[in-house]
């Protein structure tokens, strides 16, 4: 706790223009830089994880425990609880840090789900009340001594409505990223990551249904990734143990990878950017794709806005979906940016801004080539747009 107190100083001090960032910059890169800060969230991923195998074999087969959200995507008891248990952790670890989470607990609190609610908090309660591992603490709210109350687990997942912004230290949780991978027993993501003066410095993602090599897909699954700023990126076991450094694999195929969801991103314009590229689609759901892309079995991760219809919105992303994973792809030695070439913004609020795609590579010759690729290809699309320059 004390280097906790310490970084938060440090930031504060850079706030009052006390110190030059460049002295920020340089703390960040230290091997002592947000170390409790990790140790809490590979725990606070970890115990999620739980959380989320368990609903998936006990809960979800039966498919009786998803509510619809405004956008009909399904939320389940398991984002519910796994938000639950995350922020319980974040909020006893470290209780002035503000946090941004995709759930609210309003539905849970509603007579109609009372059943939900009981199964919610019992899930999460067994989730904090595991036995200690090594680099876990009591104080964070772990253990068998901690019974966590109904309503003190609501409040953890409300803990999530912070209104984000920059000049501030902030975490970002997405309990489950990619619900209907997680729902139909594919890929699916447990989100957490610290963003400092808008500058994300840290990033855990839980994958329960990765497997640990990707030659070996017979062998037992579930990775942790881990970047932190200056760092470089690992992974490790849902246990914590045997860390291997990113990247360690090298796919035979250059594979582009993307969205499963056609209503989440232009696959016509992305098939364009592969044929010229000569890359392999490969549908995935959730950051996973981050995940793969920066331990080696992918090329390319590319993100465009679905094309609109009629006067709907564009979609803005959600700083959530997004900053555990570009962390973890620039720590492996990769490049990430929107479309453009321009760098990704997490510090304008929850949403990340006016939507121009998301390029991410495993090393900026590739990264180039991919920007050009697409505008050549939205010039494809539509010729009125103006030629670029290669």
């Amino acid at each position: 706790m004390l280097l906790y107190h310490a970084s938060k100083h440090l930031i504060a001090q850079v706030h009052s223009r006390n110190i030059p960032r460049r002295l920020l910059s340089m703390s960040l890169a230290s091997p002592e830089a947000f170390s409790v800060e990790k140790h809490v969230a590979i725990a606070a991923v970890r115990r999620a994880c739980l959380v989320t195998c368990t609903v998936f074999n006990q809960l979800v087969r039966d498919r009786t425990d998803t509510l619809k959200k405004e956008d009909d995507s399904p939320v389940t008891v398991g984002d519910y609880a796994a938000q639950a248990v995350i922020n319980t952790v974040l909020r006893n670890a470290f209780p002035e840090d503000p946090i941004i989470g995709e759930e609210g607990a309003d539905a849970l609190r509603q007579g109609s789900n009372t059943k939900l609610r009981e199964r919610v908090v019992s899930l999460a309660n067994n989730a904090l009340q595991e036995d200690l591992i090594d680099g876990e603490k009591a104080q964070w709210g772990l253990g068998s001594q901690h019974e966590h109350s109904s309503e003190a687990l609501l409040k953890a997942i409300d803990e999530g409505n912070d209104a984000g912004g920059p000049n501030k230290r902030m975490w970002t949780v997405d309990p489950i990223d990619g619900t209907k991978g997680f729902l139909r027993g594919g890929q699916y993501a447990v989100c957490l990551s610290l963003i400092v003066n808008s500058q994300v410095v840290l990033g855990v993602i839980g994958c329960p249904n990765i497997q640990i090599h990707p030659a070996n897909p017979d062998e037992e699954k579930g990775c942790i990734f881990v970047a932190v700023r200056g760092q470089g990126a690992f992974q490790v076991t849902l246990s914590g143990t045997n860390a291997i450094k990113l990247p360690f694999f090298s796919s035979e195929k250059s594979y582009v990878l993307q969205s499963e969801e056609s209503k989440h991103t232009n696959i016509p314009l992305i098939r364009r950017v592969s044929d010229e590229l000569h890359l392999t689609e490969w549908g995935m759901d959730s950051q996973a794709k981050y995940c793969c892309l920066a331990r080696g079995e992918g090329a390319v991760y590319l993100r465009m806005p679905a094309p609109t219809i009629g006067a709907k919105q564009p979609y803005e992303e959600r700083i959530w979906d997004h900053a555990p994973g570009s962390i973890l792809v620039e720590e492996a030695g990769g490049k990430i940016t929107d479309s453009e070439g321009a760098p990704l913004q997490f510090g304008l609020g929850r949403g990340m801004g006016e939507n121009h795609g998301f390029v991410a590579t495993v090393d900026e010759e590739l990264h180039a080539r991919v920007v050009s690729a697409i505008k050549r290809a939205q010039l494809a699309e539509d010729p009125k747009k103006t030629k670029p320059t290669l």
